[in-house]
């Protein structure tokens, strides 16, 4: 009877729809079962939920199934956590966003410390070779040994300059890591205690965190990579130490948590509405980047739209975060496998919710 039940628990998917779903529905079981997708997917509409869903295991070990009460590392999603923080510094007016980093972290050892603004660094445009990414030291970096986040920033991010600032797009950890330390040198507290106090806090967002590597914290997910080609054969990650993603990917949350942060965003809670129009504008020479978003018009079917985005992931562990400016639509999905395309994934499920009537 325990065995029945377990198998019950582990084939269990968890939905609470209106309207629009069964076209979703397709979607998102064909994800399950020709990709195994596992992990949570939500669609809200101004806000309101409109469509959830749980699916598939969230810790093999255990058979524990998703659910509401599951929390996801999110790892670069923290990215925006950390953009909405800078922008808080700036609309009080003790940041500037073409000031550079010398001016609030003078202890920058980098060849570019009067050269990369704080604009550079939330477009990912710094210009420094980026030994925090290359491949040849991220094992080390990121796997192999826990650093202060000082002596990361010096051995990682402190490189010379291989481009001139802000005009080349280069992806890194490194540019929001260098943001968080510049944040807590003008608040004079460690990064995840601001974060606590302007944004999770007031939001009460209550299944949302900073994460070090060593904590325990209640219904964490495990992630997966996916081994090969068989979607079916998972193998667990090698350790890590997500302490070193500091405010560039050491966070977890919820489907649901991250609704509330996007709600918070978008309807101008946590920041002005000039604010938020100055972080949602984005620079199409850098690849539609943003400041915390890529923004850039889309077609999805016959449905045009504006698409704020942010995607995360590590170690097995993938979300994707969008909201449809223009329409109030946010789609939030998150998965602890590797054997789905979130971004193709996405495109599909929004198609079927928009334009199925």
């Amino acid at each position: 009877m325990k065995l029945f039940y377990s198998i019950l628990i582990v084939a269990l998917t968890i939905s609470v729809s209106k309207g629009q779903s069964n076209p979703v529905e397709k979607i998102i079981d064909s994800c399950i079962k020709k990709r195994n997708f596992n992990g949570a997917v939500l669609i809200a509409r101004n806000g309101k939920i409109d469509y959830i869903k749980y699916t598939g295991l969230a810790n093999r070990h255990y058979n524990i199934p998703f659910s509401g009460k599951t929390r996801f590392h999110i790892f670069s999603v923290t990215k925006t956590f950390t953009a909405v923080l800078i922008m808080q510094l700036y609309e009080q007016g003790k940041i500037n966003l073409d000031s550079t980093i010398a001016a609030y972290y003078p202890e920058y050892k980098g060849e570019a410390a009067r050269k990369i603004t704080i604009r550079n660094l939330l477009t990912y445009s710094s210009g420094r070779y980026l030994k925090d990414m290359d491949l040849k030291f991220y094992p080390e970096a990121y796997d192999q040994n826990l650093w202060p986040v000082d002596t990361f920033i010096n051995r990682y991010c402190s490189e010379k300059l291989i481009d001139t600032p802000g005009t080349k797009f280069n992806y890194s950890n490194g540019d929001f890591i260098i943001l968080g330390r510049i944040i807590e040198k003008i608040y004079k507290k460690p990064f995840e205690v601001v974060l606590r106090e302007k944004i999770l806090g007031p939001l009460k967002m209550l299944n949302t965190d900073y994460l070090h590597h060593e904590d325990i914290i209640p219904n964490l997910d495990e992630a997966y990579f996916n081994k090969g080609d068989n979607v079916d054969s998972l193998i667990m990650p090698t350790n890590y130490y997500i302490d070193n993603y500091f405010s560039a990917g050491a966070m977890y949350s919820t489907a649901q948590d991250l609704l509330i942060f996007d709600q918070a965003i978008f309807n101008h809670t946590l920041l002005k509405k000039t604010t938020v129009d100055t972080m949602l504008t984005s620079y199409p020479k850098l690849g539609d980047v943003a400041l915390g978003f890529w923004v850039y018009p889309k077609k999805i079917g016959k449905t045009n739209t504006i698409f704020a985005e942010r995607q995360g992931g590590g170690y097995g562990n993938e979300s994707n975060w969008v909201h449809l400016i223009d329409k109030g639509i946010t789609l939030i999905l998150l998965s602890n496998t590797e054997t789905v395309e979130l971004n193709k994934m996405r495109v599909d499920v929004l198609n079927a919710y928009l334009n199925s009537k």
